[in-house]
């Protein structure tokens, strides 16, 4: 028998979809004050935000008489038509949020717009309007939600423990600050303090109060416009890496999205400069014409459709690329022992707070700008907490650097280099200025080998070296059909194959500038790798082999080198566009300064 479901169930239903946990309510909130132009938002939660959730903002507030229709399931103020969503600018926009929120929970709302003497308290219970009143606010609004779930048991024994359901907040909150460096954010989290931002619309002073200052000190500026799109924001030097995507941050006109295309556009972009199965730390904001990307994929609004997925990960691509070129990424050794691949969150993340301002001393907590004004001596706090300099958080300024101004691996920085000589006739020093640095010699050769084929291969201008004797493989069926089907790929890199039949073929041929790719096994893993649906040897398979040949091909670690052999490596090296690590990630150079050498020998303190 087919049921018509009553409005509370169908609430109830509709509410997993955008209030699924206490992470889900504070974003909806957040995105609210967002839009109602706040310049300053209190986040307060207690038990995960299970207990309670407190959002103040002093935005523009809701005028009296709509307060009842905000809680009305697809009210919103911000589009009227269905075609005003191919041009939507605000960070809300379905009009579900607070229905879902009232169908699940607890809510009350204070509000004041600024036209109105007196304010609004709305207290609404699982959807269903329990008191409205007037009430002495300033202008802006305050949502509180308490018992998140009360009426949905089943829901709320799926969610994590209230620690885990905070780390979700907290990961939200710091967000917003990320995505809007111009509004105080303040969030406490069972009476400590864990966030304050100024406000001061510096992207810089954000990421340190979150990130600290290790990360900050490794920070790229990142400022890239091509057409109507712009990528702004800050990558870290390739020093600061994780082993997981946590630190890919990415906005969308001002939006926190999860996108697998500018996922793939930075990673891309760092994979010559990163060991592999490391990834980067990226904080940038993507902006371009709201007709361009579809921000109504899912209730959440976490995910987006770009019109143009190609150009918008050519774009990010080369914004990123762009900033690690101007760039001298030697690893500097002198400061090894702080651990750069693990950024840890800064000590002044959780401070007590006074306890005329934690959570319940009040039904009614209201802050304005004014109550926000203590931010700003936060920044001189932290200037006095840690080394991190009146440059770095001066708004417009770059970090630099003698190394920047004088870079290593620069031909005209050659003649001013003074071989020292090898050591475990694996490492080459060389001083330089005030400077020493280690050349790994494998590192070295292997990236010297990988650049000059890939070049010959983009060039088309790579010969082939006869076998003698040829090579006989003897194939499998898959891959006598693989190899035939990319026959025309395998010409292209300058190899000479011909059928001798009975799956036998002999190899004349190969390159000749990586012989070593001739080997059997090696050239049957090549086949082997390519899929049926492959029309050619993919950019991405192709760079891996050539990796694995250079390699193979490069001097070993181990064996000793004439300076003659030295110098023509490194002049060698000299002349690519990124010397610094070998196709595999692993750095090539390393660097101590004078003074490191001084502070390890007790020279200085």
């Amino acid at each position: 028998m087919i049921h018509i479901l009553s409005k509370e169930t169908i609430d109830k239903i509709a509410a997993g979809e955008v209030a699924e946990r206490p992470q889900s309510v504070v974003k909806e909130l957040l995105d609210n004050a967002v839009d109602a132009g706040a310049d300053a938002v209190s986040i307060e939660i207690r038990g995960g935000g299970l207990e309670l959730i407190r959002v103040t903002d002093n935005g523009c507030g809701i005028p009296k008489n709509e307060v009842p229709t905000a809680f009305v399931r697809h009210a919103t103020s911000k589009l009227e038509t269905a075609e005003d969503i191919d041009h939507i600018r605000t960070m809300g926009f379905r009009g579900e949020a607070l229905a879902s929120i009232a169908a699940v929970s607890d809510v009350e709302l204070i509000t004041r717009t600024g036209d109105d003497l007196t304010g609004l308290l709305y207290r609404i219970r699982e959807g269903r309007e329990v008191s409205s009143r007037e009430v002495g606010a300033p202008e802006g609004t305050t949502v509180v939600v308490r018992d998140f779930l009360l009426n949905v048991p089943v829901r709320r024994q799926f969610l994590k423990s209230p620690s885990v359901e905070s780390s979700y907040i907290i990961d939200t909150v710091e967000k917003a600050a990320l995505s809007h460096p111009d509004i105080s954010f303040s969030l406490t989290v069972d009476g400590r303090s864990h966030l304050h931002s100024s406000g001061n619309g510096r992207l810089k002073d954000v990421i340190y109060i979150i990130y600290g200052q290790e990360v900050t000190a490794n920070l790229m500026e990142v400022s890239f416009v091509s057409g109507m799109t712009k990528v702004a924001g800050y990558a870290g030097k390739p020093v600061i890496s994780r082993s997981k995507r946590d630190y890919e941050v990415f906005f969308v006109n001002g939006r926190p999205i999860h996108s697998d295309v500018l996922q793939k556009a930075a990673e891309d972009a760092f994979a010559p400069f990163m060991m592999q199965h490391r990834f980067p730390m990226v904080i940038l904001d993507i902006q371009l014409l709201p007709e361009e990307v579809d921000v109504n994929v899912h209730p959440r609004k976490t995910e987006v459709r770009f019109a143009d997925s190609p150009a918008i990960y050519e774009t990010v691509k080369e914004a990123l690329t762009g900033a690690l070129s101007k760039r001298e990424h030697i690893v500097d050794a002198g400061a090894a022992g702080n651990d750069r691949h693990e950024p840890v969150r800064h000590a002044y993340a959780s401070v007590p707070v006074p306890s005329d301002s934690l959570p319940g001393r009040d039904p009614l907590p209201f802050e304005t700008k004014r109550q926000f004004d203590y931010v700003s001596d936060i920044v001189e706090e932290l200037r006095k907490a840690g080394p991190l300099s009146a440059r770095m958080l001066k708004e417009g300024s770059e970090e630099t650097s003698e190394h920047e101004e004088s870079r290593f691996l620069d031909p005209a920085a050659a003649p001013s280099f003074k071989m020292i000589g090898q050591v475990f006739e694996t490492y080459w020093i060389i001083e330089y200025r005030d400077e020493m640095y280690l050349i790994d010699q494998h590192a070295a050769h292997e990236k010297v080998n990988y650049e000059r084929f890939t070049k010959l291969i983009r060039s088309h201008a790579v010969s082939s070296q006869m076998l003698f004797p040829p090579v006989v493989l003897t194939l499998s069926p898959r891959e006598a059909a693989l190899l035939e089907k990319n026959a025309e790929a395998f010409e292209h890199l300058g190899y000479e194959i011909e059928e001798a039949g009975d799956r036998d073929y002999i190899v004349r041929a190969v390159p000749s500038n990586l012989p070593e790719i001739g080997d059997e096994a090696v050239l049957k893993d090549l086949i082997q790798s390519m899929s049926e649906e492959t029309r050619g040897i993919t950019s991405g398979l192709l760079e891996d082999k050539i990796a694995s040949m250079s390699c193979k091909a490069a001097v070993k670690g181990s064996r000793p080198l004439s300076m003659q052999e030295m110098k023509a490596l490194i002049s060698e090296l000299l002349t690519l566009d990124n010397p610094y690590a070998c196709p595999h990630g692993r750095p090539t150079i390393a660097r101590w300064s004078r003074s490191d050498l001084d502070k390890i020998f007790k020279r200085i303190v």
